[in-house]
C-alpha cells in the first residue's frame, strides 16, 4: 500500500521488505513455458498414451472461436495477472528506497513504450518496415502495457481498498459500455464479432493499422487494467504479515468466488476472451487465484521448490522465452537436426521433436541463469 502523506515521496506502510517469492517466478514461467512451445510438446506427451486425444483433451490446447473458455484461453490473462502480483514488490522495492513520485513514473513510462515496442516487433510486423502491414496494438505485451500503466498509477495514487474498488470500477464501466452504447448498423447490446462496441472503437481508430482478427484492444485495455489489478491485489497479500498458509486459504477462497462471480455475470455478459468481457475476467482471474494458491502452497510455504526449477529457467527470463520463438525458429531447429533420430522412433517421433524445440530454448535460458544474466524492463 502506498502513503502519499509527503508531498512528491510515496512511503509503504504497514508492509516489511519481502524477501523473493519464488512462486512469482515459478508461475510466470509456467506461463511462458506454454506459450515457447509447451502445448504441442504436451499433446505430443499425451498421444503416446490416447492417440488419437479424446475431444475434450484436445480441445483444451487451442482458443474457443468466440464464447467460452478452455485452458489455453488462461495464457494470456495469467501473463497479465502475474504481471500485477510481482508490481507491489518491484514498485514497492523503489518506494522503500525513497525514490519520488516522479522517478517511479519515469520508470513505469519507460516499461509502457518497451513492452508496446517488443509488441509491435512480436506481432505487430515493425520489423519489416512496410507501413501497410504496420499493425500499432495487437499483441499481448501491449495489453499488459497497458494493464501495467493503469495499475502502476492506482498503486502509487491509491490505497489498497481504492485499487480493489477501481478494479471492480473498470468491470462495471466496460459492462455498462457494451451493454447499453449503440454501435452503428448494430445497436446496443450486441456482442457478436463484427457488432460489439470494441470492435467498432478499434475499428474507427486504428482503421488500417489494426490486426484483422476478432480480437479486440483500445477499449478492452480498461478490463486488462482489472486483470493486472486483480494481481496487484494479490501481490499486496503476498507482501503481508499473515501466515503463509493463511494466504494460500484466501487466495483459493478468492479464486473460488471469483469463479463464481464470473459464471453468473456470464449468465448476462459472455464470457469471451476476444473481447476481454468482465466475467472472462473474472473467470480467468479465479483460476489465475488458484494456481497461485497452489504454486505459493507448495513452493513457498511447503518448501517443495525443486519441482518448479524447469519452469523457474523461464520466469526468470520472461521476456526471452517471449520474444525468442518470434525471432528464431526452435522448431525448425529441432526438426532438422533431429530429424534422423526421429525416423527411428515410430510413435514417440512428434515427442521428440516438440521436446527438442522446447529444450534448445529452455538450455539458452539456462545458460543465461547459470550466468545470472537477466533481462529486465
Amino acid at each position: 500500500m502506498v502513503d502519499l502523506t509527503t508531498p512528491g515521496k510515496p512511503h509503504l506502510h504497514a508492509v516489511q521488505p519481502t524477501e523473493r517469492i519464488l512462486a512469482i517466478d515459478a508461475l510466470r514461467g509456467f506461463d511462458m513455458f506454454w506459450i515457447a512451445g509447451g502445448g504441442p510438446f504436451v499433446m505430443a506427451f499425451c498421444k503416446l498414451f490416447a492417440n488419437p486425444l479424446p475431444p475434450w483433451l484436445e480441445g483444451q490446447f487451442d482458443h474457443v472461436p468466440w464464447v467460452g473458455f478452455v485452458a489455453w484461453d488462461l495464457i494470456m490473462p495469467l501473463f497479465l495477472f502475474i504481471v500485477g502480483v510481482a508490481m507491489p514488490f518491484s514498485i514497492g522495492k523503489r518506494v522503500e528506497r525513497g525514490d519520488s513520485r516522479g522517478a517511479i513514473y519515469g520508470k513505469v513510462a519507460y516499461r509502457v513504450v518497451v513492452l508496446w515496442v517488443l509488441g509491435m516487433i512480436a506481432q505487430g510486423h515493425l520489423l519489416a518496415f512496410d507501413l501497410h502491414n504496420l499493425q500499432l496494438y495487437s499483441n499481448t505485451l501491449q495489453a499488459i502495457a497497458a494493464g501495467y500503466l493503469i495499475s502502476a498509477i492506482a498503486l502509487v495514487e491509491l490505497p489498497v481498498r481504492g485499487q480493489g474498488l477501481l478494479a471492480a470500477a473498470l468491470l462495471v464501466v466496460f459492462w455498462a459500455l457494451m451493454r447499453f452504447v449503440p454501435v452503428p448498423g448494430h445497436g446496443a447490446g450486441v456482442f457478436t464479432p463484427d457488432g460489439n462496441l470494441a470492435m467498432w472503437v478499434d475499428t474507427t481508430v486504428l482503421g488500417r493499422f489494426r490486426d484483422g482478427t476478432d480480437y479486440t484492444w483500445i477499449l478492452s485495455s480498461l478490463v486488462f487494467g482489472a486483470t493486472t489489478l486483480m494481481g496487484v491485489l494479490s501481490g499486496h497479500l503476498l507482501r503481508s504479515r499473515l501466515p503463509g498458509g493463511r494466504k494460500v486459504l484466501v487466495l483459493a477462497a478468492s479464486g473460488l468466488g471469483c469463479l463464481l462471480a464470473g459464471w453468473l455475470w456470464g449468465l448476462e455478459f459472455p464470457i469471451i476472451k476476444h473481447i476481454w468481457t468482465s466475467s472472462m475476467v473474472l473467470w480467468s482471474g479465479g483460476w489465475c487465484l488458484l494456481l497461485l494458491a497452489l504454486f505459493y502452497g507448495l513452493i513457498d510455504v511447503l518448501g517443495y521448490k525443486r519441482w518448479a526449477f524447469f519452469f523457474t529457467v523461464y520466469g526468470m527470463n520472461a521476456i526471452v522465452a517471449y520474444i525468442a520463438p518470434d525471432l528464431v525458429s526452435f522448431s525448425r531447429i529441432s526438426n532438422t537436426d533431429l530429424a534422423g533420430l526421429a525416423r527411428h522412433l515410430g510413435m514417440f517421433k512428434d515427442f521428440l521433436l516438440t521436446g527438442g524445440t522446447v529444450g534448445i530454448l529452455w538450455l539458452g535460458l539456462y545458460y543465461m541463469f547459470r550466468k545470472k544474466t537477466f533481462l529486465r524492463i
